[in-house]
């Protein structure tokens, strides 16, 4: 993974339950959009093929990874597969320990103040807070205070209108799924409107990183 493109635009895509025949205009969308880093979840269908057609396809152009890494064995099927990062929805020891010991960028899930910080001790490159929506960015904030060295990305319930808040209370990254990747807006060819709510979300990031900065 390029955490200097990642950090540029620090925003990821979650794509979960696509058909492999989806790939490419789902990717040509995503890079027509300005989004750089995707994430292919582990328990979609040929997850290891979709993440290597990708990265072929973007010709590392793009962050590709895996998320929903719950095993080693999800681990050595991602890697393998060319994905250039992994995220997990929580802190799964041996796979964090395969990735660090890799040298693989890792963003295990934490919530509580304790499973953040025992997935940034264990060696996150970002730590995922999610739900984070369940929460709110207010969260994003209290846990700052204590962990103000902790990058945290905000999973879950991310929408437009609330990135800039996400930021401001201290996210250093947001990640968006469904509420996009729409399940029928794919099974109806729509990439028009993902494509479109993707640009949303790039604009309102760029707008609240350059606030930020």
């Amino acid at each position: 993974m390029d955490i200097k493109l990642f950090k540029e635009l620090p925003l990821m895509g979650i794509i979960r339950g696509i058909r492999p025949d989806d790939t490419r205009p789902l990717l040509d969308t995503v890079m027509e959009s300005g989004l750089r880093t995707i994430e292919v979840t582990m328990n979609t269908p040929g997850a290891p093929g979709i993440i290597s057609k990708m990265r072929a396809a973007s010709d590392d152009g793009i962050n590709v990874g895996a998320g929903t890494v719950l095993s080693v064995d999800d681990l050595n099927r991602a890697l393998d597969a060319g994905a250039g990062f992994i995220v997990m929805p929580c802190l799964v020891e041996d796979v964090m320990t395969g990735c660090v010991d890799a040298k693989i960028p890792v963003f295990p899930g934490a919530l509580t103040p304790q499973e953040v910080m025992d997935a940034w001790q264990a060696g996150a490159a970002m730590v995922k807070i999610f739900p984070a929506g369940i929460m709110g960015p207010r969260y994003i904030k209290e846990l700052k205070a204590p962990f103000d060295k902790t990058e945290l990305i905000a999973v879950g319930g991310v929408q437009p209108d609330n990135v800039k808040e996400y930021f401001a209370s201290g996210a250093s990254a947001v990640a968006f799924g469904a509420s996009v990747f729409r399940r029928k807006w794919i099974e109806d060819r729509d990439f028009a409107s993902i494509g479109q709510l993707i640009k949303e979300y790039v604009r309102e990031v760029e707008q609240a990183t350059s606030d930020k900065n």
